[in-house]
């Protein structure tokens, strides 16, 4: 149990991060939507979702590479990291020149060009950070990554508080996550070379063709997954116009507050799971046993209160003229939970070097995803939009869960047992709160101290559990 606690600890800077991440994202979030209005928002959430789609040009699936390959011989490092940033230059520049093309055959306007290939330049800096962030995974460091992620998100509402107070408009805004990005890299470059190893920056072609070649699977995954993640956007923007895209773009920056905590999960994860694949095959299973068990432990009654009270939250955060948006929230925050189970499963799958399998399940989501957008969108707008996203998330989940358990990972029977008794205990809650009809922030004490009294009394916890409670605690 002693990995499991240097598995938390590592987390506990990640989280810390992540919590001033999400409350300052949050803020940005209901500042900009309100400060641009609907139709701007859209072409925000267009050019977000355009080069998210593309973004993999800007990495080719090397990030994920290096953290599986350092995690199991830290001497490489050096040559790694030494080449991959070279490298993701020139990636970087195909991709703009790419991203200019593709609006132009798209038939963009000027102001969407313009803010888009903006946010084409922002992904460029974040892929290198992201590189650097895979080598603090990789040495299980995640205190400079969290240090980082602290630092590009706290200037990142500066710069936006400023460009708002100067009235700078969508422009400014555009260019306030360049400026955080761009700092942000230069933090983490420094820390990578005084904390952790110093790159030995060459671009060797043959090496940079080996890294690219065994990054392609990471790659093709990666492709399909921004396409199954973003496509929807882009595709609301071009049916039905950027009223609409506003309306579901609120709507999925909340739901992106939620996943950004898997994200620090499966970072710190994936390395460790990359080791016990090799050296535990049963500690491997274990750790994603306990993975979807406490990530809906937390998710399904949250996503089940925010049904409930999807309208007020709708309000409070965005103002009335976002009010189409909690239709979406209430179907959308069930991708949420789905994510989390599916995120559990793309990290065992690429532990196990199954990366190829991943890609194929995404492959076959991501076609789903377009067709049921065709056939919905048109009638349904963004509610279309959403339906289709937890549709193809289901579809995600089923065709893992066969592809894992066809590979021998057969998670222990406990394992859905208590995931019945989590679903059980958020039904009770949602049921509780829907009749006694409480006033949003009178529900939420009220709603944590039914679910908790519920989950006690069904034994959710297990001898287990409560052992690496302890560990974590340090009272073994």
């Amino acid at each position: 149990m002693s990995q499991i606690k240097t598995i938390f600890e590592n987390m506990s800077w990640l989280l810390v991060s992540q919590f001033i991440t999400s409350i300052f994202g949050f803020i940005w979030t209901i500042l900009i939507a309100r400060y641009l209005g609907v139709a701007n928002y859209g072409v925000l959430g267009f050019a977000i979702s355009f080069t998210a789609i593309l973004g993999i040009l800007d990495d080719m699936g090397i990030s994920t590479h290096i953290v599986r390959h350092i995690s199991t011989d830290k001497d490489s490092a050096p040559k790694y990291v030494g080449n991959a940033l070279p490298l993701k230059a020139i990636f970087g520049s195909l991709k703009i020149i790419l991203s200019i093309i593709i609006l132009i055959l798209l038939g963009c306007n000027e102001l969407t060009i313009t803010i888009t290939l903006l946010f084409t330049i922002e992904m460029i800096f974040k892929s290198f950070v992201n590189s650097i962030c895979g080598s603090f995974q990789a040495f299980e460091l995640g205190k400079y990554q969290g240090i980082g992620n602290t630092l590009m998100n706290t200037l990142t509402l500066l710069f936006i508080l400023v460009s708002i107070y100067t009235d700078l408009g969508i422009f400014g805004i555009s260019i306030s996550y360049i400026l955080a990005n761009l700092i942000a890299f230069i933090y983490v470059y420094y820390a990578l070379n005084k904390h952790v190893v110093k790159p030995k920056f060459e671009l060797d072609i043959e090496f940079c063709k080996m890294i690219t070649l065994a990054a392609i699977p990471f790659a093709a995954s990666a492709i399909l997954s921004s396409i199954y993640y973003s496509i929807d956007m882009v595709m609301l923007t071009n049916m039905v116009g950027n009223y609409a895209t506003g309306i579901y773009n609120a709507t999925y920056k909340l739901i992106n507050v939620l996943t950004l905590f898997y994200g620090i999960y499966g970072a710190v994860i994936f390395p460790v799971m990359s080791k016990f694949y090799k050296n535990d095959a049963k500690l491997l299973l274990t750790l994603y046993e306990k993975s979807i068990k406490y990530l809906m432990l937390v998710i399904i009654p949250i996503a089940t209160a925010t049904v409930i009270y999807s309208t007020d939250i709708i309000h409070l955060i965005y103002g009335h003229q976002y009010d189409a948006s909690a239709s979406v929230l209430s179907i959308l925050i069930w991708t949420v939970c789905l994510l989390f189970i599916s995120g559990a499963g793309n990290t065992l799958l690429n532990a196990s070097y199954k990366e190829i399998t991943v890609t194929k399940i995404y492959a076959i989501a991501a076609a789903f995803n377009i067709v049921l957008n065709i056939i919905l969108i048109p009638h349904l707008s963004y509610n279309g939009a959403a339906i289709t996203t937890v549709l193809s998330d289901v579809l995600i989940v089923a065709v893992q869960s066969y592809v894992i358990y066809k590979l021998g990972h057969r998670p222990n029977k406990k394992l859905y047992y208590d995931l019945i008794k989590i679903i059980i205990g958020s039904g009770i809650l949602g049921v509780v709160l829907y009749f006694l009809n409480l006033n949003m922030w009178v529900a939420l004490p009220v709603g944590i101290i039914i679910y908790f009294a519920t989950i006690y009394i069904l034994r959710v916890f297990d001898n287990d559990d409560k052992y690496v409670i302890k560990e974590i605690l340090g009272k073994n």
